[in-house]
């Protein structure tokens, strides 16, 4: 891979580099002080979730990712790195030679990403070294009102086609001082149910609620409980928890552990006589409360823990003044039936430059949603 030599920013200002080209960049060994690291923190200052930031493709690159390479992709202006996106693709056999560029974690945490952008000349810049690199791309998941997707439609323009398909939205509840305030938000049914849970909780012992901003001493005694509770539910069954998967687990210690470092990691519990039944993984960025994870105790479920965890974090989350509560994750049932109908729009993204590798993905594609639209009309 090509290789750039910036000069060491002066504070405040962005690392500098040649204006008007793009590059592409490996995010091996990269480490704090190092000149990619350096452009991408300048950068954080545009993001718009944390998928976006160093420190969770850091812990995805040595965990989940370690096998394969990350390649930063990067758009560079006149003031240095003006946009990056880090993807990865199989390297291997006839596969790795038809393989195409996907965004750096989408299919293992199955989280929404983006590129990150100072402003729509950055996205053209990012998009203009993608389109060079001709290979094709397929971004899942990214935010409806991402820069980079005019930006590619563009660049693209007489080199290739650009498909853009819905993607599972984003969960959001918008806060307002009224989240603050008792359960007003919620209409009679729901201040009955929600009572009835409490009432029940109750019952079975003193009720506590926590919100923790860990100290970095303390992460992995916290951290081992909360998925210790997910460990009780039915996500064990299901092969799902956190604790069944050493890459899934190894990855998400060392993400939190990074966001307990920067002291915006939150680990919540709701304890029934100090046991802890109902837990929560979040994180404090961008004056929002981000939902990772969540899990709860089976054997409480009839006095449903997780939501009584959630009205808290909730309640918490707007007295603190924040402005939104993001679920991450997809809209599932009960979400829409408890809490939220609103969502970020979300877009799957592919590219098909006009060569070789680019009619292969065309053909590929083709082929699965032809077989798709005929299981439909036999269904």
């Amino acid at each position: 891979m090509e290789h750039q030599t910036f000069s060491i920013p002066s504070s405040g200002d962005a690392p500098r580099g040649e204006g008007g080209a793009g590059l592409m960049l490996d995010f091996a060994g990269i480490e704090a002080g190092h000149l990619l690291a350096d452009g991408w923190l300048w950068l954080e200052r545009h993001a718009t979730m944390p998928t976006q930031t160093l420190g969770f493709v850091d812990a995805l690159a040595g965990t989940l990712l370690a096998p394969e390479d990350i390649a930063v992709f990067v758009g560079r202006g006149p003031d240095g790195i003006a946009a990056l996106i880090p993807l990865c693709r199989e390297r291997q056999g006839m596969r790795g030679a038809l393989s195409r560029w996907r965004l750096a974690g989408a299919r293992e945490v199955f989280e929404p990403g983006d590129a990150l952008c100072d402003g729509e000349e950055g996205a053209a810049l990012l998009a203009q070294a993608l389109v060079r690199d001709g290979r094709p791309l397929d971004l899942d998941r990214i935010p409806a009102s991402s820069l980079l997707i005019p930006a590619l439609q563009e660049a693209m323009r007489g080199r290739g086609l650009v498909s853009l398909r819905p993607a599972r939205p984003c969960p959001t509840i918008a806060l307002d001082a009224s989240w603050g305030q008792g359960d007003t938000f919620l209409n009679a049914g729901r201040r009955s149910d929600f009572r009835r849970a409490e009432r029940r909780a109750a019952a079975m012992g003193a009720v506590f609620h926590e919100i923790i901003a860990p100290d970095p001493d303390e992460f992995d005694m916290l951290f081992d409980e909360a998925i210790g509770v997910e460990m009780q539910s039915w996500k064990r069954a299901a092969g799902s928890a956190i604790g069944c998967d050493p890459a899934k687990e190894a990855f998400t210690r060392a993400w939190f552990r990074h966001a307990c470092e920067q002291g915006s990691l939150r680990i919540a519990f709701l304890r029934i006589g100090h046991k802890p039944v109902a837990m929560q993984l979040a994180v404090v960025s961008l004056n929002r409360y981000w939902l990772f994870k969540i899990g709860y105790d089976e054997a409480y479920r009839g006095c449903s823990p997780g939501n009584l965890l959630m009205l808290h974090t909730l309640r918490h989350a707007a007295r603190a003044g924040l402005e939104a509560y993001e679920l991450m994750g997809e809209a599932e049932p009960w979400i829409a039936d408890f809490w939220t109908r609103e969502s970020h729009e979300c877009l799957h993204l592919r590219t098909y430059p006009a060569n070789g590798r680019g009619a292969a993905a065309l053909a590929q594609d083709g082929l699965g949603w032809l077989k798709e639209r005929l299981g439909r009309k036999q269904a």
